[in-house]
């Protein structure tokens, strides 16, 4: 009769750890990942992430060094706006403060919220990439069929490598409404 009571026991058991186990691994995902994520590209820097905003530096502006500055847009999977830069190419001096802006519609039927992660190559120019303003540094909160441009304004080190004569900065747009805890929006 003992083993037989001890079953349902064993099966509630079971059934309690997995529970706590898919409990941890759903913390682990929205709580711990994230950062750990942020802190291995802080100490690598082979993501090109350039989250970080910067003040416009007073540099001399170097007339002589071109360097072209190339904008791109993805959207994520479960994205449904129209996003893209405003100006494809640009060609920035080391110290000059450029401005440019990307171009996002909410072509869903629904309010919703974006952010905007960035991506920059070659990961070496990460650090000397300054973006004094950037859209991405908020969520962007548009209603349904609503538009916007978003501004990006941006300074290039001149310390920058010599052999840097390309960069290239990617925004992909992420659907954060459920995130962030919008359920209509306030302009």
């Amino acid at each position: 009769m003992t083993e037989q009571t001890d079953a349902p026991k064993s099966h509630l058991k079971v059934v309690l750890t997995s529970l706590a186990v898919v409990v941890a691994m759903v913390l682990f995902v929205f709580y711990v990942l994230r950062p750990m994520y942020y802190l291995i590209c802080e100490w690598t820097g082979i993501t090109g992430s350039t989250f970080e905003t910067a003040e416009a530096q007073p540099f001399e502006v170097q007339t002589d060094r071109p360097i072209r500055v190339q904008f791109l847009a993805t959207n994520n999977a479960t994205m449904s706006w129209q996003f893209r830069p405003v100006q494809t190419e640009v060609i920035a001096h080391p110290g000059e403060l450029i401005q440019v802006s990307y171009y996002a519609k909410n072509a869903s039927r629904r309010d919703m919220v974006a952010q905007a992660v960035p991506s920059l190559t070659p990961f070496e120019a990460t650090n000397y990439f300054l973006k004094t303003e950037c859209f991405c540094f908020n969520q962007q909160p548009l209603a349904s069929g609503e538009d916007t441009e978003m501004g990006l304004v941006f300074q290039i080190d001149p310390d920058l490598p010599d052999w840097v004569k390309t960069i290239t900065l990617t925004y992909s747009l992420f659907d954060v409404t459920t995130a962030s805890g919008t359920a209509r929006l306030d302009k």
